[in-house]
């Protein structure tokens, strides 16, 4: 295993519409894919692995610890990039860190010194959302527990100033334009969008604190139960 300014990450992100893949060398970006277009996951994310890969000289074999975000997000979309994660650790025997979604979110305000509140689509007319702080060693410090709500109902309870990021700021801009101005701090449209370059960071951070996993460890986090099972629960009469 390389030290870890030197090792080899891959990194997947698959929680929302917007897909992302990064090859990392400790720290340092050496390659990032990233698509916002309306196909499934399925479709691209083996091809921007295979890509980054092929454009950057690395085999899979050479790399030495693989990350993945595991939501909450997309259903569909996180059981896509932890099961092509899940596949490639278990046939390479790599050590695999799963990261959040709302945390890798938080990355995108480097250095802010407002409360960063992760904005995410959680449909259904709902987001997923936690509240950071930024910590200048440790990155996006969590500072509340992660929930899904009604973005209207979230707003009520927030602090008095806040940083929104996350793909459903763009979805209830709206709400928070009626915020008062001094309340609601909202960065750039191209701000919201999940890097699995930052993802990458995050999950570095993990491994050198030994929170590496194997492969079979590695679960999604959705926060609320799928529709799957409040159907099944519904026949059930639970």
């Amino acid at each position: 295993m390389e030290t870890a300014e030197g090792i080899k990450i891959l990194t997947v992100d698959s929680s929302s519409f917007t897909g992302s893949v990064a090859l990392c060398r400790g720290e340092f970006l050496v390659a990032e894919s990233l698509l916002n277009v309306r196909s499934t996951h399925s479709e691209k994310l083996l091809k921007q692995i295979d890509l980054l890969l092929d454009e950057v000289g690395w085999s899979l074999q050479d790399l030495d610890l693989l990350a993945v975000v595991t939501g909450p997000g997309s259903f569909t979309g996180l059981r896509i990039g932890i099961a092509t994660v899940k596949g490639l650790a278990q046939v390479l025997n790599k050590p695999v860190v799963s990261v959040s979604a709302l945390q890798t979110a938080a990355m995108n305000l480097p250095l802010c010194s407002v409360p960063i509140c992760a904005f995410l689509d959680a449909r259904k007319k709902e987001v997923y959302s936690q509240l950071f702080e930024w910590n200048p060693s440790d990155g996006p410090i969590a500072i509340g527990p992660s929930s899904v709500l009604p973005p209207e109902k979230l707003l009520k309870e927030l602090p008095e100033k806040v940083a929104f990021v996350g793909d459903g700021v763009l979805l209830y801009r709206h709400l928070l334009d009626a915020l008062p101005a001094q309340q609601a701090l909202i960065p750039v449209a191209t701000a919201h969008q999940l890097r699995a370059a930052h993802a990458s960071w995050l999950a570095l951070q993990a491994w050198q604190r030994g929170l590496g996993q194997s492969a079979a460890e590695i679960l999604p986090t959705y926060i609320r139960p799928s529709d799957a099972e409040l159907n099944l629960s519904s026949k059930q009469g639970i």
